[in-house]
């Protein structure tokens, strides 16, 4: 029986370094997979609230500019949003070209404050429903949707004019209205 004692004190050490490099190696193919996976979510979640900004903004600056008295101010908040979003990376940014000066989480914020500014101007109510139609605003949360006050919010006592119908969950849509 020719065996170095060494080597069996230092088993459970090889033993170790053994599994931590398969592990680590696992773990870097599968860490890339689902990072890219949730970068991808991330960013369409981004993207989507940036498309939302830009449509509201350019919607109202169409609005804005019809009128026969343009307000300054709106159309002034107006164009530095659009400004704001057109500064936003289109592509990720190469890991050869150095590091980015860019602070995309500062400019988020950035555009954030201008769109909940640029709603305070209009007087409209800031808000960013999810696609999927599942978010509640608190104010609306437990009423009945059936009635109108409920659907309209506090001040709709018959202040406000309805513009587009507002439907409850389960009416069906008319024939002429599209539906994705």
């Amino acid at each position: 029986m020719d065996f170095d004692l060494e080597e069996l004190v230092n088993v459970e050490q090889a033993f170790y370094e053994d599994g931590y490099k398969d592990g680590f190696a696992h773990g870097r193919i599968h860490g890339s997979i689902e990072g890219r996976a949730l970068g991808r979510e991330k960013g369409f979640e981004m993207w989507e609230e940036l498309g939302f900004y830009e449509g509201f903004a350019i919607m109202w600056k169409a609005i804005v500019e019809s009128q026969a008295v343009q307000d300054e101010r709106t159309l002034n908040h107006i164009r530095h949003l659009l400004k704001l979003i057109a500064q936003f990376p289109r592509e990720n940014p190469s890991v050869t070209d150095g590091p980015a000066d860019l602070d995309i989480p500062k400019l988020f914020r950035q555009i954030r404050s201008r769109y909940k500014l640029l709603c305070a101007t209009l007087g409209v109510r800031p808000t960013l429903r999810a696609a999927d139609g599942s978010s509640v605003s608190p104010e609306r949360e437990g009423a009945d949707p059936s009635e109108p006050a409920a659907r309209e919010g506090p001040k709709a006592q018959g202040a406000r004019k309805n513009v587009w119908a507002v439907q409850s969950p389960g009416e069906t849509l008319a024939s002429t209205e599209l539906n994705f």
